[in-house]
């Protein structure tokens, strides 16, 4: 059930990748309960204000808070299951699958030793995203959706109550998607939180609560998924926020390919 409390808020957030501007002031609130969705075509600064989310991109200005706390103070990580794109994740590690989602459960362990509490969490996670039978095979013997599903089982072994899932169905097959947008019913349905980069809503899209959709780091909307898709997909339609900044472009056809 969504709430007035926000779990992620960005206010005026600017940030840089070498001397180039990226997120131009943007503001962004997700609240508990909510899945929302980040779209926008490529270099956008989707994924920039995600990994600013978790810090892993300094801000030039703006504040960035999570669950209310400033994100310069905020140390309760095992509340947030951050899920990166695949192609920057975990690539050529010699481990097994068990061993790649039990470091998602580090951060409820006690010095780093797993409890039955913890090996529980982990056959749990491994079970949602129906990998299982996998659990003793090297990651690196896995196709590119069975390792994406091994990646969100990592996030979910924490149970977090917040969920950031980096382009989640890139590369995936079929048949992953299906589980992996069951998966994420199943944690929406126990209160999770979600923010998603996406491509395109695909499988996801009845779960989508908002769309935020940015163009070169403004938001140039905030609202129903429907309206974002739909106006912003027909031929020819043109159609600017009217929050966006003075001088922003129209959104126009292919944004979201």
């Amino acid at each position: 059930m969504t709430t007035t409390e926000p779990v992620i808020s960005l206010r005026g957030v600017r940030a840089e990748l070498g001397a180039r501007p990226v997120l131009r002031g943007i503001d962004l609130t997700v609240r508990r309960g909510e899945v929302v969705a980040l779209l926008g075509a490529n270099g956008s600064g989707k994924s920039t204000a995600v990994r600013a989310v978790i810090g892993q991109v300094p801000v030039t200005d703006g504040a960035i808070e999570l669950f209310g706390t400033p994100r310069n103070r905020f140390r309760d990580w095992a509340r947030v299951g951050y899920v990166p794109q695949r192609t920057t994740a975990a690539g050529g590690v010699p481990a097994t699958v068990t061993e790649v989602v039990s470091s998602g459960r580090l951060s409820r362990t006690r010095f780093g030793l797993f409890r039955k509490a913890d090996r529980e969490a982990v056959r749990h996670a491994l079970d949602l995203v129906g990998m299982t039978d996998r659990a003793k095979d090297s990651v690196d013997a896995l196709s590119g959706g069975q390792h994406q599903r091994v990646l969100i089982a990592r996030a979910l072994a924490a149970a977090p109550e917040l969920l950031i899932m980096d382009e989640p169905m890139a590369g995936v097959d079929l048949a992953s998607q299906e589980v992996l947008a069951e998966t994420l019913r199943a944690q929406v349905a126990r209160g999770a939180t979600v923010l998603l980069v996406l491509h395109e809503l695909g499988p996801l899209e009845p779960l989508i609560d908002r769309a935020v959709v940015l163009r070169d780091g403004c938001v140039v909307h905030d609202g129903p998924p429907p309206e974002a898709v739909g106006q912003h997909a027909l031929p020819g339609h043109d159609h600017v926020h009217p929050h966006a900044p003075a001088g922003a472009e129209p959104i126009r056809t292919g944004l979201l390919s």
